[in-house]
């Protein structure tokens, strides 16, 4: 009897465990705008301090799901999201959560630089301020400086803290963006292939700060570069025609996919 019972407690707890290393869990999701159906049934558990890459060729799904963890597609007309979205448990798409928040705790970071048209600063103050995360002038010194410290872009900028945000260039500029993400205190963050518009100097650095983040984040990127996938991700999901097709370790889906047409993909058979 105690054996059975001291097995119970070992599986509730392999089970808890099982349920904390998953920050959101995709559960049979579709999206459709208008009449049009983007995604079919999705299923994916995206896992805590992980970098988990979207991978697949141009308009099969993957921005669309992305879009879905943080409720952008909630800015679409006609657009209409069906199924199960989790973190940490909860319904993102119940109606008594708070969107504002939920994209504080899921903030995104979007294909082409976008900073504010306000000083370097203020692009990093902006949404602490919103959200009421500091007390006062020192509080915000506070986390400016962090934020811009955690996205590697302090010693480049802090004697220009005032000067506009858009003067910087194209790869500080990310960098920028990166960090007004991290200011809020997000748990999870959204990259909309980040890099494509940046060179491979900048790339790289962006890249490298990705694989620092994961330590305290959980990240998903939608990237077209298979070499990008394989270089930050631990996880990669491929999505082909609005359909998962499959998702796995990266290593595993770069050398023994599953999927025919992973393999297809990943070898430049089509996309």
């Amino acid at each position: 009897m105690n054996m059975m019972s001291e097995a119970a407690v070992e599986k509730a707890l392999d089970k808890k465990m099982n349920d904390v290393a998953y920050k959101m869990i995709g559960k049979d999701v579709s999206v459709y705008y208008g009449d049009k159906r983007a995604l079919y049934d999705v299923n994916l558990n995206v896992r805590q301090n992980t970098v988990t890459a979207l991978i697949g060729p141009s308009g099969c799904g993957k921005s669309t799901f992305l879009r879905t963890m943080n409720r952008m597609n909630d800015t679409i007309e006609g657009c209409r999201v069906t199924g199960k979205i989790t973190l940490d448990g909860d319904d993102i798409y119940d109606k008594e959560i708070d969107v504002v928040e939920l994209r504080a705790r899921v903030g995104m970071v979007f294909q082409k630089p976008n900073p504010f048209p306000k000083s370097i600063y203020e692009n990093i103050a902006y949404g602490p301020r919103i959200h009421g995360l500091a007390r006062g002038k020192t509080e915000m010194d506070a986390i400016v400086e962090a934020s811009l410290q955690r996205a590697g872009l302090w010693a480049e900028v802090k004697d220009r803290l005032h000067e506009g945000g858009t003067g910087l260039s194209g790869g500080q500029q990310q960098r920028l963006c990166i960090a007004r993400a991290i200011a809020v205190s997000p748990e999870v963050i959204l990259m909309d292939e980040p890099c494509s518009a940046l060179d491979p100097i900048a790339t790289a650095k962006v890249e490298e700060l990705i694989h620092e983040l994961r330590a305290n984040y959980t990240i998903v990127i939608v990237t077209h570069s298979m070499q990008q996938a394989a270089r930050v991700s631990q996880r990669t999901a491929m999505f082909h025609l609005g359909h998962l097709v499959e998702e796995n370790d990266t290593d595993k889906m770069f050398t023994n996919p599953d999927d025919q047409r992973t393999q297809d993909y990943i070898m430049g058979r089509f996309g």
